[in-house]
């Protein structure tokens, strides 16, 4: 049997700091960033891969695209995790 996604985090409190994450680690990474809505960074995302990703319904977006798009944001705030815990790690 499947596993469903949970989309709620653990700790409901770290959403907006992840969004402030998220908006940080895209803006590095040259896109533009509206700091009132860090989670419309997915849009600027997937018109530069030349994706017609709308907000709404997108049922005709196929999941290829719909996973280069998230995984072209999610890629980066890893790397960028990765990036902190190894520049922490060093300080020790």
């Amino acid at each position: 049997m499947a596993r469903r996604r949970r989309r709620t985090p653990i700790v409901p409190e770290a959403r907006a700091q992840m969004a402030q994450f998220q908006a940080r680690v895209m803006r590095d990474a040259g896109f533009p960033v509206d700091p009132q809505r860090p989670e419309n960074v997915k849009y600027e995302v997937a018109r530069t891969l030349g994706i017609n990703l709308q907000p709404g319904y997108n049922g005709n977006l196929s999941t290829e695209d719909a996973g280069r798009v998230g995984g072209r944001i999610g890629g980066t705030m890893v790397r960028e995790m990765i990036r902190l815990a190894q520049e922490q790690l060093a300080r020790r």
